[in-house]
């Protein structure tokens, strides 16, 4: 296993990723800039949103007293409260804090970056967990997975 891998291959820490690409771009080319008082104020509204999601969506695991750690797979399906309405809620609520934070920042070419956070969290995370949780699970993950989106 590699560094990367060990220490820091993990969701926050790509959304920190992105966080930080989004800044940048926003300060060496923003030709599209809205940054209103409003957007700001939605922005910030949809990151504590996220983060109140993210520790509504941690609390259940802690309740189900199942591991929240990426790529292990759980010792039990999670079917309620947020997990009700999606798969992966603490991933919407991370694509939901990069979208608050884009809002902020008032570029809207930031924006591209929302659905590739999406794509690396399916690709780095997802899709193997999803792997791991059908092996345990098997069909009462795939009822699962006919009631509950993946993200929203």
């Amino acid at each position: 296993m590699s560094i990367w891998n060990k220490y820091f291959d993990w969701p926050p820490v790509w959304l920190l990723i992105f966080m930080a690409i989004a800044w940048v771009q926003a300060q060496i080319w923003n030709p599209l800039s809205y940054e209103t008082g409003f957007t700001t104020l939605i922005g910030r509204g949809a990151i504590l949103f996220g983060i109140v999601l993210m520790g509504v969506s941690f609390v259940m695991f802690q309740k189900h007293r199942t591991s929240v750690v990426p790529k292990r797979t759980p010792n039990t399906i999670i079917t309620s409260g947020p997990y009700k309405y999606s798969r992966n809620p603490i991933y919407v609520a991370d694509a939901i804090v990069l979208i608050g934070y884009v809002l902020t920042l008032g570029s809207v070419i930031s924006f591209v970056l929302v659905p590739t956070f999406a794509w690396v969290i399916r690709k780095r995370f997802i899709n193997g967990e999803e792997v791991g949780i059908r092996a345990e699970f098997g069909q009462a993950y795939e009822d699962y997975c006919q009631q509950t989106r993946r993200w929203i």
